[in-house]
């Protein structure tokens, strides 16, 4: 609360807020947000996201105030409209949709999901993956639930919602027009089309909880927008994902007849101008990891200004392809401190 009127002293008093805060929770075990402390928290706990890269934009998020929904399926009503809002055509903006708190015995709703938006993964009878093997937890419990769809390479997986910990999620398919899809193409290589692979354009985060003031809300997804890299480098490239290196690599014509030819870091370049390329045509929000290192750096900048650390963990902070190559590389950070809040963190239970 004293963080929240400091850095906004045109909203009142700071010390008879406290003393309203804590006579409510000496009467109810916990208290109520205010609107406005909600939005400053949510921006507040991203600006604090030291494995985020992207937040120099953390005044913009848009914060949907959805606390009075608890209901499975309002709040994967309410989770598809996210995406449109978030999408918005493809010039994606940065959104948080905060549901039911927990409050004393009677604990939140939670989104079983890790993104709102995921692949499913599928082991085939041979033991190759079809699909994302990362999803192959989630996929087995939705088929579990009774969803029953064909074993496709970029097949949707259902929204999971649990009403409260401990009963039987309800799952939902999600709608044609909540989901952005860009084809993946490459600008020298018509080859590269033929590979039908394609990536979702929103990475809504949905299953951590956003603790502001002692306050938990485990169900409040929130989104940015993707930097090349996440897609190029690692989803598509990393041998426990899509495993896609050797499959450019033999397209190019290179020789994986040893690492010593770098066949791995060449077919990873172009798979990352494909990415990066595709978006651009598509007109859908993307960064690359130069721009967004430099834009990391100002943020940087802007918060020692007005006093502020900025929390950074290197080994996320540093893009996974050409990391020296960027601004972002050749320095040290303010170290990652596990008690800062508000603050995005792993769900719990």
């Amino acid at each position: 609360m004293r963080q929240f009127h400091r850095e906004q002293p045109h909203v009142g008093d700071a010390e008879s807020r406290v003393r309203a805060v804590l006579d409510e929770i000496d009467r109810t075990g916990t208290y109520e947000h205010t609107p406005a402390e909600l939005t400053f928290g949510a921006r507040v706990a991203w600006r604090n996201a030291a494995r985020c890269i992207g937040r120099l934009y953390w005044r913009s998020m848009v914060v949907r105030d959805l606390r009075h929904l608890a209901a499975a399926d309002d709040i994967a009503a309410a989770c598809f409209e996210h995406l449109r809002l978030a999408g918005n055509g493809g010039r994606i903006r940065p959104v948080l949709s905060v549901f039911a708190p927990d409050r004393p015995e009677k604990p939140g709703p939670r989104i079983v999901n890790d993104q709102l938006v995921r692949y499913a993964g599928h082991r085939a009878a041979g033991g190759e993956w079809n699909g994302d093997p990362r999803s192959s937890t989630l996929t087995a419990r939705a088929r579990h639930l009774g969803w029953k769809r064909d074993e496709e390479a970029f097949q949707i997986l259902p929204l999971m919602v649990q009403e409260r910990p401990g009963v039987r999620p309800e799952w939902y398919e999600l709608p044609d027009d909540a989901v952005l899809e860009v084809p993946l193409r490459h600008p020298d290589h018509e080859w590269f089309a033929e590979l039908g692979l394609r990536w979702y354009a929103v990475p809504a985060i949905s299953d951590m909880t956003l603790e502001i003031g002692g306050v938990r809300y485990p169900a409040a997804p929130f989104n940015g927008w993707y930097m090349g890299t996440e897609i190029g480098a690692r989803n598509l490239a990393d041998a426990e994902r899509y495993d896609l290196l050797p499959v450019v690599a033999d397209r190019l014509g290179l020789d994986r007849s040893s690492e010593r030819t770098l066949w791995r870091d060449r077919a990873l370049v172009e798979l990352n101008v494909a990415v990066l390329h595709s978006y651009q045509e598509a007109g859908v929000t993307m960064a690359d990891h130069h721009t967004e290192s430099e834009r990391f750096l100002r943020h940087i900048a802007q918060e020692d200004r007005l006093g502020r650390r900025t929390p950074a963990d290197w080994s996320w902070i540093v893009p996974p392809i050409s990391g020296s190559a960027t601004s972002v590389f050749h320095r040290y950070y303010d170290p990652v401190d596990p008690t800062l809040r508000p603050a995005f963190l792993p769900r719990e239970a």
